[in-house]
């Protein structure tokens, strides 16, 4: 292959890329090809790409991009996987298939320029997504305007009681 021909893959693939900076690395060389069609199909439609490439075009294009920490997982047949609504929902995905799919494998990737093993991102599959930890922190910031809601209820709903029972009795 020619310079000029490697130069427009390496930037074919920087744009594909684009601006993402969260990738993971995934071998699915030895899925059958009905199996990595379905597999490729359900992907694309939660808005995760996946883009099988060289190693060298792969590292040279996301070198140019400012990617780094991938090449211990850039090794042997490698596709690149990114998108999504942020990394831990990719994670999950690929994880989720990694577990139906025996021959999928993961073998790495890069979240923030810090490089993960393939037990990283089974970990990293595993902790809360984006909309869990706002609503958890939503839930610790409202709990204690309800508590100081119930403590001034509690007392206020006993005099009233008290009040009309006292009003019942006068009534009699």
């Amino acid at each position: 292959m020619s310079k000029r021909v490697k130069e427009m893959v390496i930037n074919d693939l920087k744009d594909r890329i684009g601006e993402a900076s969260d990738l993971l690395v995934i071998n699915s060389s030895k899925l059958d090809a009905v199996t990595d069609n379905r597999f490729r199909c359900a992907l694309r439609d939660k808005n995760i790409s996946v883009l099988t490439v060289k190693n060298s075009f792969a590292r040279r294009a996301l070198q140019d991009a400012g990617v780094t920490g991938l090449d211990p997982a850039l090794e042997g047949p490698s596709s690149l996987v990114w998108g999504s609504e942020d990394v831990v929902a990719l994670s999950k995905e690929i994880a989720k298939w990694a577990k139906e799919l025996a021959d999928l494998e993961i073998k790495g990737g890069t979240v923030e320029g810090t490089a993960l093993t393939a037990k990283d991102v089974d970990a990293l599959s595993k902790s809360p997504s984006r909309e869990e930890l706002i609503g958890r922190i939503a839930m610790l910031a409202l709990s204690p305007g309800g508590q100081i809601a119930g403590a001034l209820l509690g007392p206020g709903g006993t005099v009233c009681g008290q009040v009309k029972s006292k009003a019942e009795e006068g009534d009699e």
